[in-house]
């Protein structure tokens, strides 16, 4: 008997020390500084994004720039102290109805800022979780306005789609003369259905609009209906999973209407779509290769050496714009920490309204909406020979 009591005894410490390793350094009250391992201090960043979900392709893209930064600058000095810098994860599976509780996992977790979400259907819905506990959140690629409307603490680093919006439509116009276009977005979208308003609101012609309901994976009817209407272009603003399955039927219909995209199809996992075909791919987005040297030899040289960072980036090293972001994000995060002299939540979003950051993406500041100051979009158009972007233009909007 005395054994037996024994072996259960040393069971439940086994488990008890499994359950703690598990969650990576535990919650210490107000900061996130506990004594890691080694005895470091530990500061905590959440990360709030899509692993899974029609956006799960892009949130792994989005979080590789986070991780490689994170690699390449562990630690951060605040106050005079050194800490290392832990990467917290949720995973808000792409659903709005999901977000609010991948938010209130990263609170839980007694991070000192956020980052994320590539989607902004998730952001919106996440955000309130965020302001009530009084964290800021940085956005990335987020880029419909009610991210950052009613919300003191969500600020983001990308341009915002009115923005966008225009300069596609500007695109359209000055590239090929468009006078009347094809508008696709998924119903209830709040990404997609705000960039086609405000494409149709920029565009000087007339514009046929349709909204497909989700799950949808047959896009005949709608490519089929832009082929009768006579359309100069098709702007379809879509996920990753949408625009791969729609490029790939344009490709077998040999359709010749130039497809413009906004920056969720800057994506390799499009370009193997569009590969081998005439299909025309033009897509607005935060970044172009060769934008910063340094940055684009070392992260290629990671995801060459990291089979799963490889996988997460679509099986080659072709540099996403979201990754670059992601990565100017995790800079941008760690100045506010060094800003703030303190892990404390309330004081990082009290220095985040002031900080300036010049990223690999460009120079970046907040408006007094906590929005990004940006005017310059990339236009990129796919090689199909290749299967590699290459850039058409820099834009900016009238």
């Amino acid at each position: 008997m005395k054994k037996f009591f024994a072996m259960l005894l040393t069971l439940a410490m086994v488990l008890s020390l499994a359950a703690c390793g598990g969650g990576g350094s535990q919650p210490s009250g107000g900061s996130s500084s506990n004594g890691g391992a080694s005895g470091d201090k530990v500061v905590k960043i959440g990360v709030f994004e899509p692993a899974t979900g029609d956006s799960g392709a892009g949130g792994k893209q989005e979080m590789l720039g986070m991780q490689y930064a994170n690699k390449e600058t562990p630690t951060v000095v605040i106050g005079g102290e050194t800490y290392a810098v832990e990467l917290v994860y949720a995973d808000n599976a792409s659903s709005a109805d999901k977000a609010p509780t991948a938010a209130s996992q990263l609170v839980s977790q007694d991070v000192s800022l956020v980052l994320g979400t590539y989607g902004s259907g998730c952001a919106i819905a996440g955000g309130p979780v965020f302001g009530e506990a009084g964290l800021a959140a940085i956005g990335v690629t987020c880029t419909n306005p009610g991210v950052t409307a009613g919300n003191d603490y969500y600020f983001r680093i990308c341009f915002l789609d009115p923005f966008q919006g225009t300069v596609l439509a500007n695109f359209a116009s000055e590239k090929f003369s468009a006078k009347k276009a094809y508008l696709l977005g998924e119903l209830g979208n709040d990404y997609d259905q705000g960039l086609l308003n405000y494409f149709e609101q920029a565009f000087d012609g007339e514009c046929v609009k349709d909204s497909f309901p989700p799950n949808t994976s047959d896009f005949s009817t709608y490519l089929n209906k832009a082929v009768a209407e006579g359309v100069d272009v098709i702007f379809c603003p879509v996920s990753i999973a949408y625009s791969t399955q729609i490029v790939k039927l344009a490709a077998s219909m040999n359709l010749d209407i130039p497809i413009l995209g906004s920056d969720t199809l800057d994506s390799n996992k499009v370009l193997d779509a569009a590969k081998g075909s005439d299909v025309q791919i033009y897509v607005s987005t935060f970044y172009q290769e060769g934008g910063a040297p340094d940055f684009d030899n070392g992260i290629k040289a990671w995801l060459n050496e990291d089979s799963t960072a490889m996988t997460n980036n679509g099986g080659n090293d072709t540099i996403a714009a979201v990754t670059a972001m992601g990565y100017d994000a995790y800079y941008v995060a760690l100045e506010a920490l060094k800003a703030a002299g303190s892990p404390d939540k309330a004081a990082v979003k009290a220095a985040l309204p002031s900080l300036t950051y010049t990223g690999v993406s460009g120079d970046i500041a907040f408006d007094e909406v906590g929005d990004a100051i940006r005017d310059t979009a990339y236009i990129k158009t796919a090689d199909n020979a290749a299967g590699a972007w290459t850039l058409e233009t820099v834009q900016t909007a009238k």
